[in-house]
């Protein structure tokens, strides 16, 4: 019988010959990350001591503040200053601060690579899957684990394959194709499975598009999001100089516990409702008027995205009465966008440019809703209270559906601009 991805990259990972779906197997980590939000000043600090007081491997940590900074608040500062402090003291080279979101720093740091396991204290953290690489989410408590053994336990996934066929039309992008997979899926319908993605819808897809629908795999319960290392994977681990990787790939008898084949070339830009990222709907059926439209994140603010907006919006304002907050990905992704005139084309049509940062997506800093007030996002989540005011709205859609509505004051299919 022929194996999964998912099950090749584990069964490497705990030095066996062959583990298949349900199995219990303790898996050596190549990479551990935390964040400042679920990093060492959350059980960590306090209990490590008890455990040895040692980090296994400094070198496979990589610790990154990125929710709080600019921090807005003394709270906040003293978590940052917090979580600097501790990776000095355990000797911990690759802390980042003021980078970006986690999932793109690590990406563009090479600390994803294809076939190795990357654990983060961010659901998010399955965003790495596009490069090949089983990467998944945990927690703080079982972080502390990982950083004094090197090792943590896992049961084996079952693998969802999610198949895309086709072009995709203009002014549809891959967020699109992540809200609509979600929507048919369910938000609990992948709990704990990992999800391939495949077809020639995605082999055609840029590194930037495939980030984001990795990234929101666990918005359907997934466990990992993987997409196949092809040219485009090497490509973008070459120009960070990684050549050196093993390349996986599903059998073509590997088991799959179902399967979802979609059309691309039907695909319509879509929009997640309020308050669940499975409330997906298209985008020309909604007219909701809004206050603040926001371009970021670790879904939605890679040079792609800034791009498509910028081109979008060039020679247009943003309606009166709504603000527009552009975040970049990573600081990299900032000034490349700065150069190639991106920013400045958002920033004449209204926008205000941000840091790098998690906290417009998450709600601590740089953007919060008010009572009353509706937001058009092109990140993952639109939980009650994700981005302030639990009186407040967020609807979900990609960065042209998100420019797109900017111009207008209300949500707009982007098609209906170009």
């Amino acid at each position: 019988m022929g194996k999964t991805t998912s099950e090749k990259i584990l069964a490497r990972a705990s030095g066996q010959e062959s583990v298949s779906a349900g199995d219990i197997i303790w898996a050596n980590v190549d990479r551990a990350m935390m964040d400042d939000i679920l990093g060492p000043r959350v059980q960590i600090a306090e209990k490590i001591q008890a455990l040895g007081g040692k980090v296994w491997d400094p070198g496979k940590v990589v610790i990154i503040s990125d929710h709080y900074p600019p921090p807005a608040s003394i709270q906040q500062a003293e978590i940052v200053k917090f979580t600097r402090d501790w990776a000095r003291q355990y000797g911990v080279e690759q802390y980042f601060e003021f980078a970006g979101p986690c999932h793109q720093v690590m990406a563009e740091t090479g600390n994803v690579r294809p076939g190795s396991v990357v654990l983060g204290t961010d659901s998010h953290t399955c965003m790495g899957g596009a490069l090949g690489a089983f990467a998944t989410g945990i927690g703080s408590t079982e972080m502390l684990g990982v950083l004094v053994t090197g090792q943590t336990w896992l049961k084996v996934p079952e693998t969802i394959r999610v198949l895309w066929q086709g072009a995709l039309p203009a002014g549809v992008m891959a967020e699109d194709i992540s809200l609509k997979t979600i929507g048919m899926i369910g938000h609990a319908g992948a709990t704990y499975k990992a999800v391939e993605y495949a077809g020639e819808t995605i082999r055609a897809l840029s590194m930037d598009e495939r980030m984001a629908i990795t990234n929101m795999a666990v918005e359907m319960g997934a466990k990992v999001g993987l997409m196949p290392v092809d040219e485009t994977t090497k490509a973008y681990l070459a120009a960070r100089g990684i050549t050196n990787y093993p390349v996986d790939a599903s059998d073509p008898d590997a088991v799959f516990c179902a399967e979802h084949r979609f059309d691309a070339s039907a695909l319509a830009p879509q929009v997640a409702c309020p308050h669940g990222v499975d409330q997906v709907t298209e985008a020309k059926t909604v007219r909701e008027p809004i206050h603040q439209a926001y371009l970021g994140s670790c879904t939605g603010g890679r040079l792609n995205d800034i791009r498509q907006a910028a081109q979008l919006l060039k020679g247009k304002k943003i309606a009166k009465g709504v603000r527009m907050l552009v975040s970049p990905a990573s600081c990299a992704i900032w000034k490349q966008a700065d150069e190639a005139g991106y920013l400045r084309t958002l920033a004449d049509a209204g926008a205000v440019i941000l840091a790098p940062t998690c906290g417009v997506c998450v709600g601590l800093h740089s953007g919060l809703l008010a009572a009353g007030e509706t937001c058009i996002s092109s990140s993952n989540r639109n939980f009650i209270g994700r981005m302030g005011s639990k009186q407040s709205r967020i609807f979900l859609g990609s960065p042209l559906t998100v420019a797109a509505s900017a111009a207008t004051g209300r949500i707009t299919d982007p098609r209906t601009l170009l």
